[in-house]
């Protein structure tokens, strides 16, 4: 029992740092699907996610979902059960982080609880929706700060290559 619990907490933990490191906060600086298909103001959550197939929305998703899958994959064997029960627990967050749109709110005793544990709440994400440097990692808030210094340090790379770019256009 203390084995699965421990491989969902690693699934959900390694998960969530590399999709946030390795997807999100680069697409926010170099790419356009994530922003186009999640962030964008005219895009109404339960149309755009849930009701419709669009091809970008559900590519943003598998991206995003992938280093949870490869983790599942490196973890299977320890234990199973772990795995499908970070999953399970992850895609949750997924469906839980996006309920604000539909005018959910916390409850106080269930946000200081996700406080204590550093596990982001649909306020919180909902807080990224409207203001992108804002509210990284998509499960633990402790991803936060390290987000942002990969963002600026992102975006300050990105502004360099344009510049290098720039100079050697004739």
């Amino acid at each position: 029992m203390l084995e699965a619990i421990a491989v969902a907490w690693l699934l959900l933990f390694f998960g969530d740092f590399l999709s946030t490191f390795c997807y999100h906060v680069p697409e926010h600086v170099f790419g356009s699907l994530h922003l186009r298909t999640h962030h964008s103001w005219k895009k109404d959550f339960r149309h755009y996610a849930i009701l419709t197939f669009n091809p970008q929305v559900i590519l943003d998703g598998i991206l995003g979902a992938l280093p949870y899958l490869i983790m599942a994959v490196l973890l299977w064997s320890l234990s199973p059960i772990g795995v499908i029960c970070g999953l399970l627990l992850g895609q949750f967050h997924v469906w839980w982080r996006h309920i604000s749109v539909l005018g959910w709110q916390t409850p106080k005793l269930v946000n200081i609880l996700c406080q204590f544990l550093f596990i982001t709440t649909p306020e919180r994400h909902w807080l990224h929706h409207h203001k992108t440097s804002l509210g990284y990692g998509d499960i633990f808030t402790f991803f936060e700060q390290p987000a942002q210094t990969w963002l600026r340090w992102l975006r300050l790379t990105r502004l360099h290559l344009w510049k290098t770019k720039e100079s050697l256009l004739p």
